[in-house]
C-alpha cells in the first residue's frame, strides 16, 4: 500500500497512512514522507508503537542525528535515556514525574512556549519526530502555526521591512522570559546567543516564511525593547487562530514537523501524571547567516 496523505488544516498539516515506523521504509517511501514534509510541514502517523531504535531509524531516513549537547540543563549521567532521543517528558531517571520546585522541571516549562527547536544553535535543526509513549490524561496538546502562511498573509511594507534583519536566539532569552535566571557558568557559555535570519527561504520550493521562536530576543540594528516589541507584534501575528494546528495527542501517535517552516507548543497539563514523550531530531545542514555567533 502506498504512502497516502491526507491534508488536515487549511494551509498545512497531513495525516498518514500506509506506512509501518516498525520497518525500514522503502527508498520511495522515504521520498514521498519527505516530498510530503516539504508540502504540509507537518504530517501525523497514528498507531505507530515503536521502539526508541525504530524511531530514530526512522529519523534518520531525511539526515543525520542532532548533536543534543546545549540543549538542555540535565547531565549525561542524569539523562533517563540512552538511546539517543531527546527526553520531552516529565519524567526523571527514577521513571517519575519530577518534583514541581525541580530545576529541569522549571526549565522544561519553556517549552509552553511557541518556539522552532534548536533555533539557538548555529546549524538550527531540520526535522523532529514526536512519539507518544504515555499520554497525560489532562490538557498536553501540541500546537502548530504555519510560518509560510502567516508571512504570506503579512502586508508588502512590513515585509520589506522585515526582509534582512537578523536575530539573536538564546535558551536564555526563552526561559528568561519565564523567570528561569538560574544558570551555571558552563551553562552560560552552552547557551550564547546565536545569529539567525528573521526570514528564511525554504531550500526545496522556495517560499518564504518568518522564523520566529521564543529564544529570538534582540535584533542586530535595534534597542532590545524595539526588537522585541516587533517580535511580539510578529509572534502574535503568526499564532493566530487561522495559521494554528492543534493537535490532541492519542497514545502512540507521532508527528513529524520541519523546524524552518513552523513554529510549535506544549500546552499545560497535569504534571503530577506521567507524560512520556521522545523526540528524534534532524539535524540542519546550514546556518541561515554566515556569522554564526552572536558576540
Amino acid at each position: 500500500m502506498p504512502v497516502q496523505i491526507k491534508q488536515l488544516h487549511r494551509h498545512f498539516v497531513g495525516e498518514v497512512s500506509g506506512v509501518d515506523l516498525r520497518k525500514p521504509l522503502t527508498p520511495q517511501e522515504a521520498a514521498d514522507i519527505e516530498a510530503g514534509m516539504d508540502r504540509y510541514a507537518v504530517l501525523v502517523f497514528h498507531d505507530q508503537d515503536i521502539t526508541d531504535e525504530q524511531q530514530m531509524a526512522f529519523a534518520l531516513n531525511f539526515g543525520e542525528r542532532e548533536n543534543p549537547r546545549g540543549g538542555n540543563i540535565v547531565k549525561p549521567q542524569d539523562s533517563r535515556l540512552s538511546t539517543g532521543l531527546n527526553d520531552v517528558s516529565n519524567l526523571g531517571k527514577d521513571g517519575k514525574p519530577l518534583p514541581p520546585d525541580s530545576r529541569v522541571h522549571l526549565f522544561n516549562l519553556g517549552n509552553c512556549l511557541w518556539h522552532s527547536d534548536s533555533s539557538f544553535r548555529p546549524i538550527p535543526a531540520k526535522f523532529s519526530l514526536l512519539s507518544a509513549r504515555v499520554v497525560n490524561p489532562k490538557g498536553g496538546n501540541t500546537e502548530f502555526a504555519d510560518m509560510r502562511a502567516a508571512y504570506d498573509a503579512l502586508d508588502d511594507e512590513t515585509k520589506a521591512e522585515i526582509e534582512d534583519m537578523i536575530c539573536e536566539h538564546s535558551l536564555m532569552y526563552s526561559r528568561g522570559s519565564l523567570g528561569f535566571l538560574d544558570y551555571t557558568e558552563e551553562e552560560k557559555q552552552l547557551f550564547k546567543p546565536v545569529l539567525q535570519r528573521l526570514v528564511r527561504t525554504h531550500p526545496v520550493h522556495g517560499r518564504k516564511s518568518l522564523y520566529l521562536s521564543s529564544h529570538a530576543g534582540a535584533i542586530l540594528g535595534m534597542t532590545v525593547p524595539e526588537a522585541r516589541v516587533l517580535l511580539r507584534d510578529l509572534n502574535e501575528h503568526a499564532t493566530r487562530d487561522e495559521f494554528v494546528y492543534v493537535h490532541k495527542w492519542t497514545l502512540h501517535d507521532l508527528v513529524m514537523w520541519d523546524n524552518r517552516q513552523t513554529m510549535h507548543r506544549v500546552r499545560r497539563y497535569d504534571q503530577s501524571q506521567p507524560r512520556d514523550m521522545r523526540r528524534a531530531t534532524v539535524a540542519g545542514t546550514q546556518p541561515t547567516v554566515a556569522q554564526q555567533a552572536a558576540e
